[in-house]
């Protein structure tokens, strides 16, 4: 079970209102892609709903729960839009990116399985500066993956990514979204992403309109 619901969510900065009266829902499986210009709040919003930025009580719910009562974080695996804990400078290998990650439900075999399905077990002893944009992606969302979350938040995964390896993705969060993952998306991509997303959530200058898939025309673009 992983149920999202936001009621009525304003958030800002200082005196910079980012969030205006958000209200939005997602259950259990669900694909949701947030779109929107740069600033329109997309990160600060994902940020709000992982507990990252404190928000006022009984504004966001996990599984019902009331977010700053949630504790079962590990349930939820996160890829930043930008990996600012990461020195690159500094020589570490992929295996050791995946060793300092928190607590993990994996043993040794499973942690193989999951670097072997996202098509990366041929680079776990390489250094992390030898990767390129895509495998550097993939390695990120396999350290997300190592607790077997129910709930995986992507934020802006494809910059910098070339088109084969951005199909590959899509083609591994589809996947995962079978598989009963619930998945939360940012993209510019959303024409073109070719993800089996189930609601749009667009926001414009701070304001939010959920819509269903079903009820959107793609023009054949979908």
């Amino acid at each position: 079970m992983m149920r999202i619901k936001v009621d009525n969510l304003s958030f800002g900065y200082d005196y910079r209102t980012v969030l205006k009266n958000i209200s939005f829902s997602i259950e259990s499986g669900d694909f949701l892609v947030i779109v929107g210009n740069n600033g329109s709040g997309k990160s600060t919003l994902i940020k709000c709903c992982l507990g990252i930025n404190k928000v006022p009580e009984n504004k966001i719910f996990i599984d019902d729960i009331e977010i700053n009562d949630y504790q079962k974080w590990i349930n939820i695996g996160y890829v930043p839009q930008k990996f600012d804990d990461f020195n690159y400078e500094f020589p570490i290998t992929v295996n050791e990116i995946l060793t300092v990650s928190k607590l993990s439900k994996l043993d040794e075999e499973e942690r193989l399985t999951l670097l072997d399905k996202m098509g990366i077990l041929e680079l776990q002893n390489e250094n992390i500066n030898t990767l390129s944009g895509g495998q550097l992606q993939r390695v990120f969302i396999t350290r997300a993956l190592m607790n077997h979350p129910k709930l995986l938040v992507l934020d802006e995964p494809t910059v910098g990514v070339d088109s084969d390896n951005i199909k590959a993705f899509y083609r591994m969060v589809n996947d995962l979204n079978s598989e009963g993952v619930t998945i939360i998306l940012i993209t510019h991509e959303i024409k073109t992403s070719k993800a089996n997303f189930s609601h749009i959530l667009h926001l414009d200058d701070g304001r939010a309109e959920l819509t269903h898939v079903c009820d959107i025309d793609f023009g054949g673009d979908k």
